[in-house]
């Protein structure tokens, strides 16, 4: 690593580490500073004028002791065979990205492509039954013909059925983590973890040293949720984890899916909960997920779709990804999400029509062709 981008590692990692100062408050100030070393040189004065600061929080700034830490992490980092991905590098997960609540920095491990053309999440109660364990494998066996990344959060129940049978049938599967990368938790699953990076990977947005409590987890599944173009409950009560995880995709504009159940199961009234509400399609078997994901089987239409991606600039494949998020988009919705002005978007817009990629609808709307 040149020194260069070791000193702008050290700032990226180092603003994620000040004590109350989270992804939307580090972004924000990012954006008025210039860059993240930049915000560790700005004045106490300058820092507590910008919105949501307050002079609270620019002392915070400017007399946290993290570099030192930072420098240590990078040093986990390389030890590991990690790889850091601050969230506007090309590498970084495009769903992710667009989303105002995404980290500012994960970590990742393994060989999984984290830009795939199709994601589907799967999450569920810790303690299925017996039924939910057979639905989960056909569930993730049936995706094979689909070939989506399969994400999941590593827990017991529903998670580690998941990865397991992507592992067993070779599916890429990506585990999303609520601690640091230099434990496993739970550490039942450490095999199946090292299992998981032959093809796929371990993804967290948390430090080295950071424990695996409670309040991370919901932060966890807000990832699962963002890196989803689906995601599937399978067993659930009326609160908890996989509730959370459906309410953000809900929040993300992605398709929630949940396996119904008898009204008296305990386990499936958070499912027919989300049914009832209009939270979430019915889901039955794969089919149901493929035919509303307008999902083909065939790896001839998987391959066209690819090619036709593999050209767009950054600019482009961000309006695509977000066009796939909304389902059908308005061209001042585009705009203020991906921060782009219309005249920006214009010749990009036009030019992905050309391609067949997008098709403009009344209104000034879009939608993937």
């Amino acid at each position: 690593m040149e020194n260069s981008q070791y000193q702008e590692l050290i700032y990226k990692i180092g603003i994620t580490m000040i004590p109350d100062i989270g992804p939307i408050i580090a972004k924000t100030l990012i954006s008025h500073c210039g860059s993240p070393e930049a915000v560790f040189s700005e004045s106490v004065s300058t820092l507590s004028k910008i919105p949501g600061i307050g002079k609270i929080k620019a002392d915070k700034i400017a007399s946290a002791e993290i570099f030192n830490k930072a420098e240590n992490e990078i040093k986990f980092l390389e030890k590991t065979n990690t790889t850091p991905l601050y969230y506007l590098d090309e590498r970084f997960p495009r769903r992710l990205r667009h989303h105002d609540s995404c980290p500012l920095i994960i970590y990742y491990r393994g060989n999984a492509d984290l830009n795939p053309l199709r994601t589907v999440g799967i999450v569920g109660t810790r303690r299925p039954t017996e039924q939910g364990k057979v639905i989960t494998e056909k569930i993730a066996e049936g995706l094979q013909e689909y070939t989506p990344t399969i994400i999941s959060g590593l827990a017991f129940g529903v998670d580690g059925i998941t990865h397991r049978k992507c592992v067993e049938k070779n599916i890429t599967t990506i585990a999303v983590l609520g601690h640091g990368l230099d434990k496993l938790y739970p550490p039942e699953h450490r095999e199946l973890a090292h299992k998981i990076l032959e093809n796929g990977g371990l993804l967290t947005e948390f430090c080295s040293g950071t424990k695996p409590d409670k309040v991370n987890f919901p932060m966890r599944n807000r990832i699962i949720a963002g890196l989803s173009d689906a995601v599937v409950v399978i067993e659930s009560k009326e609160s908890g984890g996989s509730i959370i995880t459906s309410e953000f995709a809900n929040d993300y504009n992605k398709d929630v899916f949940a396996v119904p159940g008898k009204p008296s199961d305990e386990f499936s009234r958070g499912c027919n909960a989300l049914i009832k509400q209009n939270k979430a399609h019915l889901l039955e078997g794969v089919e149901d997920l493929a035919n509303i994901m307008r999902w083909e089987k065939k790896e001839t239409s998987i391959a066209v779709q690819t090619s036709l991606f593999v050209d767009l600039s950054y600019e482009e494949q961000g309006i695509v990804d977000m066009i796939r998020n909304y389902k059908e988009i308005a061209v001042d919705s585009l705009s203020y999400h991906l921060k782009m002005t219309s005249s920006e978007l214009a010749p990009m817009l036009l030019n992905l029509e050309f391609k067949g990629i997008i098709r403009s609808l009344p209104g000034k709307m879009y939608i993937l062709s």
